[in-house]
């Protein structure tokens, strides 16, 4: 924890952020949403008001539990069914994010998630790189530096992650950076996907995995030891493998120190956890101990619409929780970017030439 002043709520608004964890389909507008529902004709919102509809879905989300958090995206994924709508969609995202002051960001979807309205799964891949490319040139004309790769998300639930798999790998050159599974995680092991995953490792491609966010230590270890993941999405219950003597020592479990000698990424989003009932608080989100283990710990916001979130909620709340200052902030943004699944030299360049200056000049105003 730095001694230095708090860093106020402007300054968090310009820190560089890098951001690894963000569903596309629990990111949008609420202004969007209901102007594409009128547009294509879904008459399931709860409001059409756009103020009240994101307080539903915020108020929807919260329930403690990720089954029913999970149930909200079914009025977003209505209304991007169409490549208009997804490109839109991405469009906004990323205009959104450099706004919030992200640098780099990785978004993820689920393809075959958006096939109602006839589009192939490739159409669904090319309408929402579109809309990221648009997104970016936007944000560039206002002075605004991003870089946004896509995730390819196969539900877990489903049984066409193989098929998911080869899509990022045919894409990887235009935009997809990686591979994700995500869904609920109770009954549905990553282990059900090893033909995915086995193909993904044979074509050298990046992957992560939705684990140890409402299921257990299991799920960890299989998405690392089975399933070879380059990242844990969320990975929150690694805490399970962590335990804190009377006297304030710290003793880490075997698989718990595993990932921490590997440096396996964990993509942590504080709010939802909370919202999922994966953790109780903030205060007591397992983040600020790992952080203090030195976990390559990252921060995310996973669903800015459902979470009523961004990137600099996410930090402000952190500073507010844990007393971090900016060493702590870059810490965590450095963490992330050397977990990005791009080149090397491309990760080098963000930390060397945005986020390090980005924090020094910040630091000179304090």
């Amino acid at each position: 924890m730095t001694l230095t002043p708090l860093p106020s709520h402007d300054q968090l608004r310009r820190a560089p952020k890098v951001l690894l964890h963000d569903h596309l389909d629990g990111g949008l507008r609420p202004d969007t949403v209901v102007e594409l529902a009128e547009a294509c004709g879904y008459a399931g919102l709860p409001t059409h008001d756009p103020a009240a509809l994101g307080a539903w879905f915020l108020d929807a989300a919260s329930s403690g539990s990720l089954e029913r958090y999970l149930r909200t995206f079914a009025h977003t994924v209505a209304v991007l069914q169409t490549p208009e709508a997804l490109t839109r969609v991405a469009a906004e995202c990323a205009q959104d994010l450099a706004e919030d002051g992200v640098v780099y960001a990785e978004v993820r979807y689920a393809p075959e998630q958006h096939l109602e309205g006839g589009l192939s799964l490739p159409d669904v891949v090319e309408a929402v790189n579109a809309g990221f490319r648009a997104g970016e040139r936007l944000a560039a004309a206002e002075g605004r530096r991003l870089r946004i790769g896509a995730l390819l998300t196969a539900m877990r639930h489903r049984a066409r992650s193989r098929e998911i798999a080869e899509l990022a790998v045919r894409y990887r050159d235009e935009g997809v950076v990686g591979f994700d599974i995500a869904g609920a995680e109770a009954g549905n092991p990553p282990t059900r996907h090893l033909d995915a995953f086995e193909y993904l490792q044979r074509e050298n491609a990046h992957f992560t995995i939705h684990a140890g966010e409402a299921f257990g230590l299991p799920s960890i270890w299989q998405a690392i030891q089975w399933c070879g993941a380059d990242r844990l999405g969320h990975g929150v219950r690694i805490i399970d493998d962590i335990r804190v003597e009377a006297d304030g020592s710290v003793r880490l479990g075997r698989l718990a120190a595993y990932v921490r000698d590997r440096r396996i990424p964990l993509e942590m989003c504080p709010s939802s956890n909370v919202q999922t009932g994966a953790v109780s608080s903030i205060s007591e989100h397992p983040i600020g101990l790992l952080r203090r283990l030195q976990f390559r710990v990252t921060v995310n916001t996973d669903n800015r619409l459902m979470s009523a979130t961004s990137m600099t909620t996410e930090m402000a709340k952190l500073v507010k929780a844990f007393g971090y200052g900016l060493d702590d902030l870059q810490w965590l943004t450095i963490n992330a970017m050397k977990s990005a699944f791009v080149p090397f030299e491309d990760r080098l360049a963000v930390i060397d030439e945005v986020i390090k200056p980005g924090y020094a000049a910040l630091r000179a105003e304090v």
